[in-house]
């Protein structure tokens, strides 16, 4: 028997991982994949070019919290007086600025509660622009529920406490109206749910909220600067009282200032993210090698999320074509961020492949109904409309919030402003029925079909002094009982609809419609589909090892060195769909 030497033993490994590339030379996909784009040996060299995100970081994308000590009034005895502390002395000292008489009188009632409130101002809010609003009860509050309750006009700021006082900083912002406690909340049972709230749209922002980029500080100088701006101007401009305007604004070495492009109302983190995609100073034959680079970089899933961010940066009929070539890819990923590029460059192309991903890819559809709501195309709207007929809900409710996004003055939405205190919908359109309250973004009502009932026999409570009685006959009592006098009646038929119309017409609240319908759902007297908040869901994994088993109809495992089998969508949650933070 011969004894192998340790040099041996090597050559005889080396000759196997040989055999082993030999072998798998002719295999569709390599083993080992690398991750970074510029890693990959079958794409040209990647140009030399400098992104505007090599000189800058962004300014003016994160939320600001606001906050304040107020007062909620209308509460049927659940309120309660404050105990000492400095956020009691805070709102005193507010009562007393606004010239509030027996100011501790009020706060001893047992139908008012201090509460503490909170907002997180959005990226590239405007002075005007609305935005919910947060209220809970304090540390040792004795309120046992603010169901009904009303917030007072309240001044919101950044604030702080130091050396247990509370400081305030610049008013951002203003809040007041009707406090929506979760309908499903018991009292009896669940004391902190009660305890908490939410005022939809009920802030109106005071100081509109800047975007910009800094420039780094290595880079920092008049010239940069206003290179930055030129190459984004070229790209982007918007028109201010008919003349066209680039988008941004050298102010000084460090810093650039940015108006919001209207296409991008609704993805202020998509906007940044092009913005900051665009090339400085980049000359047209060192695109034409770009562009060349891009389109490889588009066909590869791994890749393709960049290179279409990067498409839509250059924009232009050169940039969609690339694109066109890609949205009947089989590769979901590179199909989506294809016709998503492209749908922000406003080309009819991209309407089919995202009303598609839409409805059957779950993973995507958040971002795929935001791309159609920025589009200025008769295909996109028809597309939206045809998916308010699905079965799915959220769906169905994401592309009506998109239509919505789209034009807020739609005569098919038919929105109307109940009562002057939320938007209601009745939309004539086929699938199964459905009822859709909002918790979140602001208060709004929508039937999906013209003719829902409830059944009988049902009593409903609508707040604190209206009640709904369907316990006989076939029509429906609705009662509005006040202290001291004769409770006011209106006799209407089971529609929702004029159900609705009705509580409001009694003086009932947003808060107190939901309550009603939430009940109407538990009893059994709403027959209907009921969601609240059925918006598309974002984060979800894609599985790209599953979809491509799917595609080549067979099944295919993951190696342990290749890319991840579940992954995020990469461009950014749009504002309109963002939940609750």
């Amino acid at each position: 028997m011969t004894r192998r030497t340790p040099n041996d033993h090597a050559r005889c490994v080396l000759r196997s991982l040989a055999a082993a590339v030999v072998l798998c030379s002719g295999c569709s996909e390599p083993i080992l994949r690398p991750q970074s784009p510029e890693a990959r040996i079958d794409l040209p060299p990647a140009p030399d070019v400098k992104y505007v995100s090599a000189y800058t970081h962004p300014y003016g994308m994160n939320y600001v919290k606001v906050e304040a000590v107020s007062l909620v009034t209308g509460l049927n005895g659940t309120g309660s007086d404050p105990p000492p502390t400095p956020q009691r002395a805070l709102l005193l000292d507010e009562m007393k600025r606004r010239e509030v008489a027996n100011p501790n009188e009020i706060l001893a009632s047992p139908n008012t509660s201090m509460v503490l409130v909170r907002a997180f101002l959005r990226p590239g809010i405007q002075i005007g622009d609305r935005f919910d609003v947060e209220v809970r009860t304090p540390t040792g509050s004795e309120t046992t529920s603010l169901r009904n309750g009303w917030l007072l006009s309240t001044r919101l700021t950044e604030m702080a406490v130091l050396d247990q006082q509370v400081h305030e900083g610049h008013v951002m912002g203003s809040a007041e109206g009707a406090v929506l406690v979760d309908p499903t909340a018991d009292p009896g049972k669940d004391q902190a749910r009660v305890t908490q709230g939410r005022i939809l749209s009920g802030g109106v922002a005071t100081k509109a909220r800047p975007l910009g980029l800094v420039v780094n500080q290595q880079h920092q100088s008049i010239r940069v600067s206003q290179d930055i701006a030129h190459a984004i101007n070229r790209r982007f401009f918007t028109f201010v009282d008919g003349r066209k305007q680039g988008v941004a604004t050298p102010k000084t070495a460090e810093f650039i200032d940015v108006v919001l492009h209207p296409r991008y109302h609704d993805n202020i983190g998509r906007y940044m993210q092009v913005l900051r995609s665009v090339a400085v100073d980049e000359s047209p034959s060192a695109l034409q090698s770009r562009l060349q680079f891009l389109q490889q970089q588009l066909e590869d899933p791994l890749t393709s999320a960049t290179a279409a961010v990067r498409l839509e940066a250059i924009g232009g009929d050169e940039a969609k074509h690339i694109l066109k070539q890609n949205i009947g890819s089989k590769d979901t990923e590179v199909r989506f961020y294809s016709a998503e590029a492209l749908a922000y460059l406003d080309d009819t192309a991209a309407v089919e492949p995202l009303a598609a991903i839409a409805r059957d890819e779950s993973s995507f559809r958040v971002n795929a109904l935001a791309a159609l709501s920025a589009m200025d195309d008769a295909a996109a709207y028809d597309a939206l409309r045809g998916l308010l007929e699905v079965k799915s809900a959220e769906t169905r409710y994401g592309a009506f919030r998109a239509l919505w996004a789209m034009n807020k003055n739609d005569s098919f939405l038919h929105d109307e402003n109940l009562g002057g205190q939320f938007h209601y919908h009745m939309l004539d359109v086929p699938g199964p029925e459905m009822v859709h309250v909002t918790q979140s973004y602001l208060p709004e009502i929508v039937l999906f079909g013209t003719n829902q009932k409830l059944q009988m026999p049902f009593m409903l409570e609508a707040g604190k002094s209206i009640l709904v009685n369907g316990s006989k006959g076939e029509q429906v009592t609705i009662s509005h009982f006040k202290p001291g006098a004769e409770p006011e009646q209106r006799v209407v038929s089971t529609s929702v609809d004029e159900i609705i119309r009705t509580i409001v017409a009694l003086g009932g609240t947003y808060p107190d419609v939901v309550q009603a319908l939430q009940q109407a759902k538990t009893d059994g007297a709403l027959v209907s589909r009921f969601e609240i908040d059925a918006l598309p869901d974002s984060g979800r994994s894609y599985d790209r090892v599953a979809a491509r088993a799917k595609a080549v109809g067979g099944v295919e495992q993951a190696s342990a060195t290749e890319e991840p089998a579940t992954i995020e969508v990469a461009t950014p949650l749009p504002d309109l769909f963002s939940r609750p933070r």
